[in-house]
């Protein structure tokens, strides 16, 4: 009887998620602009996987009088509907990244890798546009002293055309 109780419950709540949740797209291109460690705009892509589900890969770059760096990161998220055109969602990954100081003798230069949880909320707009919010905590696993072990905030507003 209790098996029953509860399995007349999940499928309760499943078909419930269902009715209210919205598809996201199958794919949505854009930039993610935000300013956290240096790194200023990232082109952003966002692929389906599932219903729910999606992966955003982001190649972001940075270059001024003190150093120039590049980062790529891979974030797999899951989507949850929010209210009508707004969705909130969350993720986890990582990526890497490489930066150049442009001090004469420095030896903080090179290649770091980073992991990445993820968490924001979107607008889909009647139109292919998607508007999102985000934060993006990174800690630095491997790499140049000045990254590795530290614990970086990125917040970014992105806009992306889905398709």
């Amino acid at each position: 009887m209790k098996f029953l109780k509860t399995l007349t419950l999940i499928a309760c709540i499943a078909s419930f998620s269902t009715v209210f949740s919205q598809e996201i797209s199958e794919h949505a291109i854009g930039l993610r602009m935000g300013d956290s460690d240096g790194f200023g705009a990232e082109i952003s892509y966002q692929k389906s996987l599932s219903r729910y589900n999606r992966l955003e890969v982001d190649l972001g770059w940075r270059d001024n009088r003190n150093f120039s760096a590049f980062k790529l990161s891979g974030i797999y998220q899951w989507v949850l509907p929010l209210d009508g055109n707004f969705n909130w969602y969350y993720g986890v990954g990582g990526g890497l990244g490489n930066v150049d100081f442009d001090y004469l003798t420095n030896d903080d230069d090179g290649l770091f890798i980073f992991g990445a949880g993820d968490i924001g909320v979107e607008y889909n707009f009647d139109i292919p546009l998607l508007i999102s919010l985000d934060f993006r905590p990174e800690i630095g696993l491997i790499g140049y002293d000045g990254f590795s072990d530290n614990f970086d905030f990125d917040i970014a507003l992105g806009i992306r055309y889905q398709f």
